[in-house]
């Protein structure tokens, strides 16, 4: 679990501590207080931009010089286990460094520690829009269950760069700097499709084993953008060369892979189930995914405004599951009435105008 969470010059939050965090931990506060921010830093301690997807400098405070720090103690049941953590200082600030234990790190690293996983309102459009957040839907699940997934997705978005950039060039690309790049692609994006691939198979033997109430049950499948092992990829990358210079870009590949969800009981698409339907088959995904990111390393799953929309049953529900699931929780809400029944077993912190106030 995390535990003694330092957020420094970020965002609204120019200097806060959270100590004591439990297994259950519930931020509360007025629109705009800083709660989600919490949330956003501690996404931080995970590869990748964090739950906002926002650059290093919209995420540091005005007041700040440009930089940030957010750290914390990653405890075992034997004890801690070591303190995380990333930063940005000046001249640097284009620049995300990360500390494990006192010594230089990279991002990559830290998701060797600890598994991070979120739902946010921003999430409720998942299944309607564009398939490039389904696929960073798939592949943050992924990363929260093997950690090299994101060392996999880093060197194929360079290389697929590369590639398309050779091929808008007005020159003809030479064909063994293409081979090079496509060995790449081939190589790191087969490794890309098998996670995700096995990330859907995996999910869904764990929705399988949950009740089919009072979440709708989804069912999922991923749908490969191109030969779905490296070798095929290398070829079609090779076979396609004049077809992709005509458009300028790479038409097959991991890059274009999607995400099918279907509402199983109504088999109905999730993209044209109601909103509620959507919201509960979203829910139900990463309840699902919560317990099996932390059978590996210490599980952490950020809820933003999770209990609000949901009526009682699916609210108690949602906390029964989360008890189970073993990952550290942390939720948001503008009120504390909706955590009522979990509040005597949670840490319950009041968050005002960038402010930690411990309840």
């Amino acid at each position: 679990m995390l535990d003694r969470i330092t957020i420094s010059t970020f965002r609204n939050h120019a200097e806060s501590v959270l100590e004591g965090a439990g297994r259950f931990n519930v931020l509360v506060g007025e629109n705009g207080a800083g709660k989600t921010n919490v949330l956003e830093a501690l996404s931080m301690l995970a590869p990748g931009r964090g739950l906002r997807r926002a650059t290093l400098g919209e995420m540091a405070a005005r007041s700040g010089g440009g930089g940030f720090a957010i750290g914390a103690d990653l405890a075992s049941a034997g004890g801690l286990a070591a303190r995380i953590g990333t930063f940005v200082e000046p001249p640097s600030l284009g620049r995300r460094r990360v500390r494990i234990n006192g010594a230089e790190g990279s991002a990559a690293e830290l998701g060797e520690w600890l598994a991070v996983t979120w739902l946010t309102p921003a999430m409720d459009g998942l299944f309607t829009g564009p398939a490039a957040d389904r696929r960073r839907f798939l592949d943050r699940m992924a990363l929260a269950l093997d950690p090299r997934h994101a060392f996999h997705a880093g060197r194929y978005e360079a290389a697929l760069r590369e590639r398309n950039r050779l091929l808008a060039a007005d020159r003809l690309p030479d064909p063994l700097w293409l081979d090079g790049i496509e060995a790449q692609m081939a190589e790191h994006g087969g490794a890309l499709m098998r996670g995700r691939a096995l990330l859907v198979d995996t999910l869904m033997a764990a929705i399988a084993a949950m009740p089919a109430e009072p979440f709708a049950r989804p069912a999922l499948t991923w749908i490969a953008g191109g030969p779905d092992h490296g070798e095929g990829l290398a070829q079609a990358l090779h076979d396609n060369r004049t077809r992709d210079r005509a458009a300028q870009r790479t038409l097959a590949g991991p890059h274009r892979d999607e995400l099918q969800v279907i509402h199983a009981a109504k088999r109905l698409p999730a993209a044209q189930s109601s909103t509620g339907e959507q919201k509960a088959m979203l829910v139900a995904i990463v309840l699902a995914h919560a317990g099996l990111a932390a059978r590996g390393r210490p599980g952490v799953l950020l809820l933003d405004e999770i209990a609000a929309h949901l009526d009682p049953v699916r609210r108690a529900a949602l906390f029964d599951q989360l008890g189970q699931s073993g990952a550290q929780v942390w939720m948001t809400g503008t009120e504390a009435a909706p955590f009522a029944s979990i509040l005597d077993d949670a840490t319950h912190w009041t968050i005002a105008g960038g402010a930690v106030i411990p309840r």
